[in-house]
């Protein structure tokens, strides 16, 4: 079996707000009332830990994330780094914090839907009701798609920011005195309480294997997504204590809505057309609300989803049983998962738990994760496992200070919450242990590296000899074999060490997560799988070095470049059907975007019978070497006649002294130069020289019986020469036997459009 890839599709812009959307949340419309019970207006600085010790965690997720980019986020690595032991803590403690942090959101949303407290019958069956409809959603597979999301935190990133302006230029400043009325002992407990609104930046790691550039990108898109919301949270308490006195915001179940009616009241009423005037405070205040439902919504989902992808790590590692995890055959979700999570978030829910507490375990539980994710870092720095090659490290001015500050602000922050709440995360912590050494430390077969890391065994250093490197995209096992067998003589007859790249990408639509997809499709991927093998057994009969790799992406183009562009490919060679009957594409529509966009050479071949002779329209265009390169390549694998054409017109024109020029000693001169280019030998190549009025036709007629051509394409885009009528199409059309159309390498420098999408992360479309 091959291990799979997921194609990078996310820039830095679409990472950031990806994390941004799961933590502009439920915690900025419901904290506010239980913190500010508990610091006053200094809990804002609790926001400010919070934020400060989220950072940290950010930091060495973001290099372990670019290290081991396999789903399951934290829990993976520290099973990776630490062992089963400890990844069955943090796994049972993931998935017991995302439940506490659901309920929490759903009492939240109950809160604002009714104006009620969170212990109101109202509230408990509003918050019961919208956590059932989540999980049979989830259940049935219907997701939130990306677009829906980006417009929820559009619409949350207004009001807030709206709420923010008006209520700074409203703010009583005795109401900020005294600013830490009980001391500054609840300002380190309310820490503890609030960073359960920080927990949603895992995500961003979670999809380290879809980001492009993730040295830069990643941890880029999560200190910015930590840094935005810990911004906009302080300045909301400082509004919230800044408008209403604190024992108001500790009672109120709506304490955000409450605050925007207060900062607007004071510019009056709406008059709707002069029929009725409507309070502004009111119109803020029903803003919020929804706000807030919405919100709480999206939050509880995303715990809902992210519990998931926890449970199919714990099952890929043996740590949980795969009945738990087995897949809906209609839906393809890991519906007893859903259904197991979705049961103890409705007795969360119902029970006798307060929300603050809910709010208090899931922090903690996290709190846990993340020191062990620091040590876990350091383990993997020390240990040095084969495969651990992250994209982004740490500086070494910030290491090792980062993680092990990092999990000392967790132990430190931990050290802080309640009794209550230390109780029920250990108890989760024990569960977790018993669970190992009950069911889960036979079967798990995952070590840890702590004795590496101990006493770490000195690394070799290796030369990798720099290879010419051919990508063969395959997708259709009865066509493969050919196509691979071209890339094979085609790195075996340059003269560099040859390899070949057998790509395979299995597309899924944008509303699938495709780390579930490689998870749920198992027949398709194993059909996957099995291509690939197929491409390595060709690769030892041609005696040519093979890898494979299988990716799951969006858009097979997009995949293609990428993988262009991590491998330093040098030629990318593609398999063609036939013409094409749609007028707006020449070869296929993702053919015609690899030829336009491919910074390495594109070889395009179109395949008939064996190759007995090759034909090599020898011009003097730019892509003619390149044609010319291909046809010795296959001609020395394939042991073929290979032939030289070159058509010259009848009056050729003058030399620089004014002589005529001889047609035929101009297409003798122009095959020799092309030979030398190519380095071919006189014995490896016949010369065809030949003299018309009409040069064009000529080319076609001469060629129109050949078994093999191989031509240059004209022009600098590839696509719209062919498309209009060149004579590379006109040959490919005219004979029936093997056509190979060559281009050359394209990689002109970036105009500053591409280069500040670049910049941002993006791709850049043609």
């Amino acid at each position: 079996m091959n291990d799979q890839e997921l194609a990078r599709d996310l820039g830095f812009l679409e990472a950031y707000t990806l994390g941004l959307g799961t933590m502009i949340g439920a915690g900025i419309f419901v904290l506010p009332g239980i913190v500010a019970g508990r610091a006053g207006p200094a809990s804002m600085i609790s926001f400010a830990i919070g934020g400060f010790v989220a950072l940290l965690a950010a930091l060495s997720l973001s290099e372990l994330a670019t290290g081991m980019p396999k789903a399951g986020g934290s829990y993976y690595y520290v099973n990776q780094a630490l062992g089963g032991f400890f990844g069955s803590i943090v796994g049972w403690g993931m998935w017991g914090g995302l439940m506490f942090a659901t309920a929490f959101y759903m009492l939240g949303f109950g809160q604002y839907l009714m104006n009620a407290p969170s212990e109101a019958f109202s509230v408990v069956i509003a918050a019961l009701v919208m956590a059932a409809l989540l999980v049979a959603i989830n259940y049935r597979g219907v997701k939130e798609t990306g677009s829906l999301q980006n417009v929820i935190v559009i619409i949350l990133l207004v009001l807030i920011s709206f709420f923010i302006i008006v209520g700074m230029m409203s703010l009583d400043p005795d109401l900020l005195t005294p600013f830490a009325p009980e001391g500054w002992g609840p300002v380190g407990l309310t820490a503890g309480t609030v960073y359960v609104t920080f927990i949603g930046f895992e995500v961003i790691a979670t999809s380290a294997e879809e980001i492009k550039n993730p040295g830069r990108n990643l941890p880029l898109s999560m200190i910015a997504a930590v840094v935005t919301p810990t911004i906009l949270y302080v300045f909301v308490m400082a509004v919230s204590t800044g408008l209403l006195p604190v024992e108001v915001l500790e009672d109120s179940p709506i304490p955000v809505a409450d605050v925007a009616a207060a900062s607007v009241e004071r510019f009056g009423t709406l008059s709707v057309f002069g029929l009725v005037e409507v309070s502004l405070g009111w119109i803020a205040s029903g803003a919020m609300i929804i706000g807030a439902v919405l919100a709480t919504v999206s939050s509880a989902n995303a715990s809902i989803l992210s519990a998931a992808r926890v449970n199919f790590a714990m099952g890929r590692d043996r740590i949980l049983s795969d009945w738990l995890n087995r897949i809906h055959n209609a839906y393809r979700t890991p519906y007893r998962a859903i259904i197991a999570t979705g049961v103890v978030i409705l007795l969360l829910i119902a029970g006798p738990v307060p929300i603050d507490t809910l709010a208090d375990v899931a922090a903690f539980m996290f709190l846990i994760t993340y020191t062990l994710v620091h040590v876990s870092l350091v383990v993997l720095r020390r240990a040095d496992p084969d495969g651990y090659e992250p994209d982004f490290k740490i500086p070494n001015y910030l290491y090792p200070i980062v993680p092990i500050v990092g999990s000392l602000a967790c132990l430190g922050v931990m050290a802080q919450m309640r009794p209550i709440v230390q109780g029920i995360g250990l108890v989760i912590v024990a569960i977790g242990a018993l669970w190992y050494v009950i069911y889960a430390r036979k079967r798990s077969e995952v070590a840890s590296l702590l004795g590496e890391a101990v006493a770490p065994n000195p690394g070799q250093d290796t030369e990798t000899e720099e290879r010419y490197t051919v990508i063969v995209p395959i997708a259709n096992p009865e066509t493969q074999d050919d196509l691979l067998r071209y890339g094979a003589a085609s790195a075996a007859g340059h003269e560099r060490d040859g390899e070949l790249v057998a790509v395979n990408v299995l597309e899924v639509p944008p509303q699938t997560s495709l780390a579930q997809e490689v998870e749920m499709e198992e027949e398709r991927v194993e059909r996957q799988n099995q291509i690939l093998t197929q491409a390595r057994s060709i690769g030892q009969e041609m005696e040519v070095p093979v890898r494979t790799r299988a990716i799951v992406g969006r858009d097979t183009t997009d995949v293609l470049l990428d993988v262009i562009r991590e491998e330093g490919a040098d030629q990318i060679l593609l398999g063609w059907g036939g013409t094409q009957s749609r007028q707006e594409t020449v070869f296929g529509s993702v053919i015609d975007r690899i030829l336009e966009r491919s910074p390495c050479e594109v070889t395009l071949i179109r395949d008939s019978d064996e190759i007995s002779e090759i034909v090599v329209l020898a011009g003097e265009g730019q892509n003619a070497p390149v044609a010319a390169q291909r046809a010795t390549e296959f001609s020395r694998s394939f042991d073929a006649d290979l032939r030289l054409l070159n058509v010259q017109p009848e009056e050729a024109g003058e030399d620089e002294e004014g002589r005529p020029i001889d047609p035929r000693e101009e297409g003798e001169r122009t095959i020799n130069s092309l030979a030398a280019t190519v380095g071919l030998t006189d014995d490896e190549y016949t010369a065809d020289v030949r003299v018309s009025e009409n040069v064009r036709d000529t080319l076609i007629a001469s060629v129109s019986d050949a078994d093999t051509v191989a031509v240059g394409a004209t022009g600098q885009s590839f696509v719209a020469q062919t498309l209009y009528g060149t004579i590379p199409k006109a040959i490919a059309e005219a004979t029936s036997g093997t056509v190979i159309l060559a281009r050359g390498e394209n990689r002109s420098p970036r105009s500053l459009r591409e280069a500040i999408v670049q910049r941002l992360g993006g791709e850049v479309e043609s």
